[in-house]
């Protein structure tokens, strides 16, 4: 590259001064050699310090946004979201601080002032930088998607970088050279990409979807901070993520230990400065569109065409005293999304359509508000359960309408309980089976075959067998594996709890396990699931602690809360301690980093097991996806009535897109298929 183009370096005098002052650094040195020029040019520059300028300048100056990887093609302003100048300002090189964490909704433009930061160190402050996403497979996606237009549309930074097409070993997907550095983008699963080189600057995105360890080498978070030790007060370190669960979330743990920074703007009524909270958004009962934010100030109405200039007149405030000088962190929530992108109108519809449904919920706490989601693992009092016990009319009250069960295999003795599950996966212990004899004994697994073909009787007369069995292969998993297959698929799954809490889905599979059949092996010769029993766990004790309608509700046709839990008269006292027999708790390792797991409270819990697993056959069989069509479906087997609800308090539905909900269109052709059990 030629000096013309080389980096515009501000300087203290001229060139000619410049010079004067290297001949005399060089004066007795022999320089009359072919590239001495070269050398001393190229000493001269690495001499400079770092420029003047701010990420936020460079990126109104230079950046430009392709069509590829935004919404809003063209020439960057930081003017569109004024929250990120302070932040991306301080991971410029004259910034004081060495640690900048940023917990935040979603689409609120985290990764694209990454991606300034990163333009800016390729154009004006070269160094070795490290980009750290969750998986070898999101960097590549990113390289892709995002550095490659953020190079090709930038012309300051195209003709730094070479294409990664050219013959140029040095630049590649996940590697890019430029005069002075090197960006290296890898994921968080691979240690050897952790520990690969030194790092100036280190980029961590999406930490709370980081992986505990990296190939059991450590936390990836601390493997990179590693890289930029020998940097000392030179180094960066920007740590940007949606947070996930409290106690498990990273960037939650890092804003905390830092000086907690919020986003504080004017009222357009009275000025009052204040962070906006989401508690502080209301509208009308079932009317979204009316969504305003109440000043905290003079409680009057602020309409969202007001926050344009809100935002432009905000500044970010410390809320907190920082355990490390040199950290700092900013919290921000889509309520600070700028006109045109997540409006208030958006995060109230799609707060409304998450009610009723955890999983949604945690989405649209995670996504929306950027706070961490608690998942409570107090176990209910088992006496409270005991008060709220119902004696039922029949086996199987109205609102049930199909069965499923979850049977735990020990030693001595098979225990199965029968569950029945209605709309809002509403549900009823309907039975409870001991089968003596354990997996060594032929006449229990010939026991637990004739459960299969044993029919219950609903409150209209309907007979019900069981829709689908659940099975724990943990204890003498090679009889387990033997049975299941031989029961076939339709009725019996096969399954294995996992520890941990599985964001992605509760139950997956099924894989094709081996199975021993007549002592003769045989290769994948059963299906097996994998239940994330942390989350139906969890699950449950949410289900146990919903209260009755009051009676006036109940007059008023008010239904009960989904989800909730009916427990027969007959259920006795050992049945509900086993039944909340669990405790969630949090372990800190010795690097401090938290991790929650169920304890045992008591010995036995065959109960919850077995809750557990009939909830997992439920999944398995659809019930979490079923529709309209299909529970009417199931209504009109059981002879129930379908009850049409009251609109007047429903939300307004969207056709957008809902928080936590995957919008996928079916395939032509497709229909409900009616399973066995119901034809």
């Amino acid at each position: 590259m030629s000096e013309s183009s080389s980096t515009p370096w501000p300087t203290s005098g001229s060139r000619l001064n410049e010079e004067e002052n290297t001949s005399d650094l060089t004066e007795g040195l022999d320089l009359a050699f072919e590239g001495a020029e070269d050398i001393l040019r190229a000493w001269r520059r690495g001499m400079r310090p770092d420029p003047d300028l701010t990420v936020s300048e460079w990126a109104d100056t230079h950046r430009k946004l392709s069509s590829r990887a935004s919404a809003e093609p063209g020439q960057y302003r930081t003017a569109r979201t004024p929250y990120l100048r302070a932040i991306t300002d301080a991971l410029s090189p004259g910034h004081p601080a060495q640690r900048i964490s940023f917990m935040k909704a979603a689409q609120v433009g985290a990764t694209e002032a990454g991606n300034n930061w990163i333009g800016f160190v390729i154009h004006h402050a070269p160094g070795p930088m490290l980009a750290v996403l969750p998986t070898v497979e999101m960097a590549k996606r990113t390289s892709r998607g995002r550095i490659d237009p953020l190079i090709e549309d930038s012309p300051a930074l195209k003709e730094r970088v070479q294409p990664a097409r050219s013959r140029d070993a040095g630049n590649s997907m996940l590697s890019k050279e430029f005069p002075g550095g090197i960006l290296v983008l890898t994921g968080a699963s691979s240690a050897t990409g952790l520990r690969s080189m030194p790092a100036r600057y280190v980029f961590l995105d999406e930490v709370d979807a980081y992986p505990a360890s990296a190939d059991e080498e450590g936390d990836p978070v601390s493997l990179a901070e590693a890289r930029t030790t020998t940097f000392a007060h030179r180094r960066k370190v920007f740590m940007v993520s949606t947070p996930t669960i409290r106690g498990l979330s990273r960037i939650e743990r890092e804003f905390e230990a830092s000086d907690q920074r919020r986003y504080f703007v004017p009222c357009p009524h009275c000025g009052h400065m204040q962070w906006l909270q989401f508690e502080r958004l209301r509208w009308a009962k079932g009317q979204p569109e009316t969504a305003a934010y109440a000043c905290e100030g003079c409680e009057q109405p602020i309409a969202e065409h007001h926050k344009t200039q809100m935002l432009e007149l905000g500044e970010w405030r410390a809320t907190a005293t920082s355990a490390d000088p040199n950290a700092i962190g900013f919290h921000l929530s889509a309520l600070y999304s700028p006109i045109g992108w997540k409006s208030w109108e958006q995060i109230a519809r799609d707060w409304l359509a998450a009610q009723g449904s955890d999983e949604m919920l945690r989405a649209a706490r995670n996504t929306l508000l950027g706070e961490t989601w608690v998942e409570s693992g107090e176990a209910p009092e088992w006496q409270r359960l005991a008060d709220r016990r119902e004696v039922f009319e029949a086996q199987i009250p109205m609102q049930g309408l199909f069965l499923t069960a979850g049977a735990d295999v020990q030693k001595d003795r098979i225990e199965v309980d029968v569950w029945a599950w209605g709309r809002g996966l509403e549900s009823w212990l309907i039975d409870h089976i001991v089968i003596p004899g354990g997996p060594g004994d032929p006449a229990c697994w010939q026991a637990l075959t004739a459960l299969l073909g044993q029919t219950w009787v609903h409150e209209n007369g309907a007979v019900m067998p069981l829709a689908k069995l659940a099975i724990d292969t943990g204890y003498e998993t090679a009889a387990v594996y033997a049975w299941a297959r031989a029961q076939g698929i339709a009725q019996v799954a096969a399954v294995k709890g996992l520890e941990g809490f599985n964001r992605a889905t509760p139950v997956s599979g099924p894989t094709f396990v081996d199975a021993t059949v007549n002592g003769r092996k045989l290769k994948r010769g059963a299906r097996l699931w994998t239940v994330a029993t942390a989350t139906f766990k969890a699950e449950t004790y949410r289900y146990l602690r919903l209260e009755w309608p009051s009676d006036e509700d109940r007059a008023r046709g008010v239904p009960n809360p989904a989800g909730m839990i009916h427990l027969p008269d007959w259920a006795d006292s050992e049945w509900l301690k086993q039944l909340v027999a669990e405790q969630l708790v949090t372990i800190r390792d010795r690097r401090g980093y938290a991790r929650q797991e169920w304890q045992k409270m008591r010995e036995r819990n065959e109960a919850l097991d077995t809750r557990v697993y009939a909830r997992a056959a439920a999944w398995i069989l659809g019930a979490d996806r079923f529709d309209e069509r299909m529970w009417r479906q199931l209504e009109k087997q059981a002879g129930v009535e379908t009850k049409v609800s009251d609109q007047t308090d429903a939300p307004e539905t969207s056709n957008e897109p809902q928080a936590g909900r995957i919008e996928t269109p079916r395939r032509r052709g497709w229909k409900i298929s009616t399973p066995k059990y119901m034809e």
